[in-house]
């Protein structure tokens, strides 16, 4: 991973039903090209150790069961899918926020807010 990278971890933790927790690593890189990325992902043991590096190396961690499961099913290296980026950019906006560095995905998250609050009621003729 790149030293000037941005990165967090999502993950899992369902001890109800098992002990097997999913863990995702997530990075951006530098430059034109903010398009967050698996960085590493895995379950049981494997996701212990991705928790276990994150939390040793002061990265954010945020536990979000169902983005943790979908993003697990994307191989490495590859850009999040598209119905994951909302909540991938809050993750991201926060990492910045958290390391008081400019933060790109504010914007995203504005006009993504912008657009939800967007009035559509039926008028009347």
């Amino acid at each position: 991973m790149d030293d000037n990278a941005q990165s967090g971890v999502t993950h899992s933790n369902i001890k109800k039903k098992s002990h097997n927790p999913t863990a995702v690593a997530l990075t951006i890189g530098n430059g034109d090209d903010l398009t967050p990325r698996i960085a590493a992902a895995g379950r049981g043991k494997i996701a212990e150790q991705i928790l276990q590096l994150a939390f040793a190396n002061g990265v954010k961690v945020r536990e979000d069961s169902a983005l943790a499961e979908m993003l697990a099913k994307i191989e490495l290296e590859s850009p999040i899918p598209s119905e994951a980026f909302l909540a991938v950019a809050e993750i991201m906006s926060y990492v910045y926020k958290a390391n008081n560095q400019p933060n790109p995905f504010d914007a995203l998250l504005d006009i993504s807010a912008s657009a939800t609050a967007i009035d559509d009621t039926p008028k009347e003729d």
